[in-house]
C-alpha cells in the first residue's frame, strides 16, 4: 500500500527553547516588554506564554552559559501523523529517540535537522486553561488579552541559521512534509536562504546561510502582533525601556511581513512581526525565487538591510 504524502502531516510550529546568560533581564523582556505569561518553571527554565497559543507554552526560556536556541518542537496532525514521521527521520538517520515531553505535552520525538538543530515532534498536548484572573470574556480566545507591554498574540516562526540552507529546507520538506514557499538565489546558483510552512501560513520554519559556517546557531525568533500599528507601538516601548532596536519598522520584501527586530537582554535576536492578511491557499504552490539583484535593493521599501543582520547570530561565534 503507498503510503500517504507526509504533506500536512505536522500542523504548526509548536514552542521553542531559548538559551540566555542573563535569565533575569531575559524573563524581564518577554513578560514585562513583550507580554508574555509565565505558566511554569522546571529547574533553570520558566515556560512563557503568548496570550492567544491555545497549548501550555510558547516559549521555554532556558539559564545557559551562552544564548542560543535549544529544543524545537512542531505537532503532528494526528497519533499516526506522529508516527510515521518518526519512521521518516530514522530512515534519514536524523533520530535521538523517545521522551517524556516538557510540561504540557505528551510523549515526543527528539531529532536533529542536518545542520545540528535539535527538533522534537509530538502529537498529546495539553489545552490552556487560564486562572480566573486571565479568562478571556470570548470563548474563542486561549487567554485575557494581558495589556502589558507589547502584548505578542503568538509565537510565529523560528529562523535557524546553517552551513547549507537548502540542504536543511529539503529536510523539513521531504522528512517533515513542509513546503517552500519563498527562496533566496545568489549569482553563484547557491540558495542561501530557503522560507518553509506546513500549513497556510506562510512560514513557520526558516533556514539562512551562516556567514561564519558554524553548526546549530540561531538567526532569531519572531512572535506575531495583531496589526502592523502595534509594531509601531512596540519601537516606541523598546525605546522607553533600553531595549536594543537593530533595524526596523519596515516592511521585508520576501514573504511582505512587517517586523521589528530588537535584541532581548541574553543577546538573541528577536522579531516582532505582523505578516498581515498573507495566506498561502494554492496546493500547487511554487516557489519564488530572488535574486541577489533583487536583494540588494534591500527591504520592500527601499530600507537597506543593516550589515548586523548578516553576521549577527546566536550563540556567538568567536
Amino acid at each position: 500500500m503507498p503510503q500517504p504524502s507526509p504533506r500536512h502531516e505536522i500542523a504548526h510550529l509548536g514552542h521553542v527553547e531559548l538559551f540566555t546568560p542573563e535569565p533575569e533581564k531575559s524573563l524581564d523582556f518577554f513578560v514585562r516588554v513583550l507580554g508574555l505569561t509565565e505558566n511554569g518553571a522546571d529547574g533553570d527554565s520558566v515556560y512563557l506564554r503568548t496570550w492567544d497559543d491555545y497549548e501550555h507554552h510558547s516559549l521555554k526560556l532556558t539559564a545557559a552559559k551562552t544564548s542560543g536556541v535549544g529544543r524545537t518542537a512542531v505537532r503532528a496532525t494526528s497519533e499516526e501523523a506522529l508516527k510515521r514521521r518518526v519512521v521518516a527521520l530514522e530512515e534519514r538517520g536524523l533520530g535521538v529517540g523517545w521522551e517524556d515531553g516538557d510540561a504540557g505535552i505528551g510523549p515526543t520525538y527528539v531529532f536533529r535537522d542536518p545542520d545540528g538543530h535539535e527538533l522534537e515532534v509530538y502529537w498529546e498536548t495539553e489545552r490552556y486553561r487560564p486562572p480566573e484572573h486571565l479568562r478571556p470574556a470570548l470563548k474563542n480566545q486561549a487567554q485575557a488579552y494581558p495589556g502589558r507591554g507589547v502584548g505578542v498574540r503568538r509565537l510565529d516562526h523560528v529562523n535557524y541559521l546553517a552551513r547549507e540552507a537548502e540542504v536543511n529546507g529539503r529536510f523539513v520538506c521531504d522528512a517533515l512534509g513542509g513546503r517552500v514557499t519563498e527562496q533566496i538565489q545568489l549569482d553563484s546558483g547557491v540558495i542561501s536562504g530557503q522560507w518553509t510552512h506546513f500549513a497556510q501560513k506562510s512560514y513557520d520554519i526558516v533556514y539562512t546561510n551562516d556567514w561564519t559556517k558554524s553548526s546549530g546557531r540561531l538567526h532569531h525568533i519572531a512572535f506575531a502582533t495583531d496589526t502592523r500599528e502595534d509594531i509601531l507601538r512596540a519601537a516606541d516601548i523598546a525605546l522607553d525601556n533600553g531595549v536594543h532596536i537593530e533595524t526596523g519598522p519596515h516592511k521585508h520584501a520576501i514573504q511582505q511581513t512587517f517586523f521589528l527586530y530588537v535584541y532581548e537582554p541574553g543577546g538573541n535576536r528577536v522579531e516582532l512581526c505582523n505578516p498581515t492578511g498573507r495566506l498561502i491557499f494554492a496546493p500547487d504552490w511554487e516557489p519564488v525565487t530572488w535574486t541577489e539583484a533583487e536583494r540588494a535593493k534591500g527591504q520592500a521599501w527601499g530600507l537597506k538591510t543593516i550589515e548586523s543582520f548578516h553576521t549577527h547570530g546566536t550563540p556567538p561565534v568567536d
